[in-house]
């Protein structure tokens, strides 16, 4: 096992009609680590995840998955990744444990009925597995996209947007599914727009805007870049209009009790937005606080550069 589940240098993707896809991108994503790749729409993770599975061709740069280079080993690299794209791109002329047997055969593996059984057990779709795929529900194609991603047993596991347009039910499975995958040693990259989600389940997170890394740091030291705190105050009498002496607070009036207001953690804390309300003669009779989540961290990057 390599300390490096995939290693990226320098990469580099300018498709034909001049569009730079990705510039220089230089990552380093460790074994057993449940790793976020994160960013807006356009921002070159799926051109990066498609140079990883193969079916891009990078301009420059370099990349090796799970220690095998992808010019120099392709076949051992391809091996070594299962990829879960966002599109549903099943066969409906197939049975799910037809499928599963294709796909093993596409890797040059061996028939092995057992194996594609248990997977579809895993996946709760052991009941249909000799139903063709086109009569299975939206959630059970997806469901199946990750059985394919996984009959070969691969060390590394790449989720692109698993969730997107799933209910709520399916979510809470998948992710009790991969965090299981996780906890047995398989290394999971994760894209996602539920940034909830990455900031539940990934332990690190690298940040792509514009085709360059803009961030990647542990999840915690991320959320921590959170500059900002939100204070809710619920005063004793209704008010109609926000006193001057709070402008540098941003307020923001949500009820005509309850008065929203900002402060920065690393400045004097909450003591000089109380004493402001004092100040305005507004008395408190509750107040709570509210931290930034990585949402506001990821727009604030992405947004600056």
């Amino acid at each position: 096992m390599t300390r490096t589940a995939v290693s990226i240098r320098d990469l580099e993707k300018i498709y034909a009609e001049g569009k730079h896809a990705l510039k220089g991108v230089s990552l380093d994503i460790p074994t057993g680590s449940m790793f976020g790749l994160l960013g807006p729409n356009g921002a070159g993770k799926s051109t990066l995840i498609n140079i990883l599975s193969g079916l891009v061709n990078k301009t420059g740069g370099s990349a090796s998955i799970w220690g095998f280079d992808i010019d120099k080993n392709p076949r051992n690299a391809k091996l070594s990744i299962g990829v879960v794209p966002q599109e549903l791109m099943i066969d409906v002329f197939f049975t799910p444990l037809e499928s599963l047997e294709i796909q093993r055969g596409l890797y040059g593996l061996k028939a092995d009925r057992e194996m594609c059984m248990e997977i579809l057990r895993a996946l709760r779709l052991d009941d249909k597995y000799d139903a063709y795929a086109r009569t299975l529900s939206g959630g059970m194609k997806r469901r199946l996209l990750v059985a394919k991603a996984l009959v070969h047993n691969p060390p590394i596991l790449v989720l692109d947007e698993p969730t997107a347009g799933v209910d709520v039910e399916l979510r809470q499975q998948l992710w009790a599914y991969v965090r299981a995958l996780h906890q047995s040693g398989v290394t999971v990259i994760l894209t996602t727009h539920y940034l909830e989600e990455a900031e539940e389940l990934c332990d690190q997170i690298a940040i792509i805007n514009n085709g360059e890394v803009i961030a990647n740091a542990r999840t915690d030291k991320l959320v921590a870049m959170a500059q900002t705190k939100r204070i809710i105050v619920t005063l004793d009498r209704d008010v109609v209009e926000i006193p001057q002496g709070l402008a540098d607070y941003n307020p923001h009036l949500v009820a005509p009790r309850i008065l929203e207001m900002n402060y920065n953690r690393h400045d004097n804390g909450i003591a000089p937005c109380l004493h402001a309300l004092a100040e305005a003669g507004l008395g408190i009779a509750d107040l709570s606080t509210a931290e930034d989540r990585l949402e506001d961290v990821f727009l604030r990057l992405t947004q600056a550069s």
